[in-house]
């Protein structure tokens, strides 16, 4: 069914692909790139996002679950898709749909193995992730003689790639310790290269890494929230530009008078005759609660629209008394980084949450 929601989120590909290219640019000339489209593309929607990338030549995508993966081959996705929490139950799917797991304990390495060998395959390609100071998924550091015993000379797989994920890249207040995960990273690889005849990709860090970290580049980078415009740093941020323009419209306007109250728990009590403008966008939609009450805002013809009472599940109410407006006009919920970041501050989030909120009844539009 044609999703009829007036309220849109429009997705800018040019925009991601210029991000792609100024990022892919501070890289060596061989570095390969890997595209975290994982969680609808944080919210935004992989299908597209990664098509447009894939005539780019983009070397990887990274999902989260094996059904983001099979989403992307059913649209005809042919580039190597990593499925970063990859699940035994779902091992036969990630074979069906040539999808590669990401092996990230003794537990799974076995799990694998033996379905690997009770399906006879031949060198299919795996990931193996160490945790380096993240302490979230991955091998520990006394677990690598143990793991190289059981992928040594085994003829079902091969070892695609071996990465970690640096816990803190964006703050330069923990330098020191990512360092220290740079360094134990690196021991593991040393061990993996010495006993593993075939070479294979390595890679640890995010977007944050790929501006502040050089030396954690490797073989590959994984870029996800800097495709969509966030560099995690004012400055980067700035080179970035904008993929997501979320808008709507206005359903009605309502005059109020003194002593009148605006929305649930008769949040918002009218001081004098005013002008409230309904939206039709709400918290089931990614417009979180903490943007009520005046904390929020939408811009409306060119000008800042307060929030006015609670946000309810499917509507926002804002005060147009001083915005010469009407019904049907284009409302702006948010079109540029800044925003979304403000938007993040008042919620005391971050801004992959406001992407990753927006709600999948948001019809999304895509331009170039």
């Amino acid at each position: 069914m044609e999703n009829m929601h007036v309220t849109e989120l429009q997705i800018d590909l040019t925009a991601l692909k210029h991000n792609y290219q100024y990022l892919k640019s501070k890289t060596k000339p061989n570095t390969k790139v890997l595209a975290v489209v994982k969680a609808s593309a944080y919210g935004l929607e992989p299908t597209h996002i990664a098509a447009e990338l894939e005539k780019e030549n983009i070397d990887y995508f990274g999902v989260a679950y094996a059904n983001e993966g099979i989403l992307l081959r059913e649209k005809g996705i042919h580039t190597p898709i990593l499925v970063l929490h990859a699940q035994p139950q779902n091992y036969g799917l990630l074979v069906k749909y040539k999808l590669e797991p990401n092996i990230y304990s003794l537990h799974t390495l076995k799990q694998f193995l033996n379905f690997a060998k009770e399906q006879q395959l031949k060198e299919y390609p795996i990931h193996l992730k160490f945790n380096s100071g993240l302490n979230r998924l991955g091998f520990n550091n006394n677990e690598v003689n143990e793991l190289l015993k059981l992928v040594l000379n085994n003829p079902t797989i091969k070892v695609a790639s071996a990465f970690s994920h640096i816990a803190a890249s964006e703050d330069l207040n923990e330098k020191e310790f990512t360092e220290k995960q740079i360094t134990t990273f690196n021991n593991i690889i040393a061990q993996l290269q010495s006993k593993l005849t075939d070479r294979f990709t390595v890679h640890m860090s995010n977007t944050s890494g790929v501006i502040n970290y050089p030396n954690a580049h490797f073989d590959m980078v994984r870029l996800g929230i800097g495709l969509y415009g966030f560099g995690n740093d004012a400055k980067e941020t700035a080179q970035l530009k904008n993929v997501a323009t979320l808008k709507s419209v206005i359903s009605q306007i309502r005059t109020i008078q003194k002593g009148d109250n605006v929305s649930y728990n008769r949040a918002f009590t009218a001081q004098q005759q005013e002008k409230i403008a309904i939206i039709p966008i709400g918290h089931a939609d990614g417009f979180s609660r903490p943007l009520g009450c005046g904390n929020g805002y939408v811009s409306i013809n060119g000008q800042k629209a307060y929030t006015s009472g609670n946000v309810c599940m499917d509507m926002i109410l804002v005060n147009v008394t001083n915005i010469d407006c009407k019904e049907g006009d284009e409302v702006i919920i948010f079109n540029s980084q800044e925003t979304v970041e403000k938007f993040a501050t008042i919620c005391n989030t971050i801004s992959y949450e406001i992407l990753t909120a927006i709600s999948q009844r948001i019809k999304r539009t895509f331009i170039h």
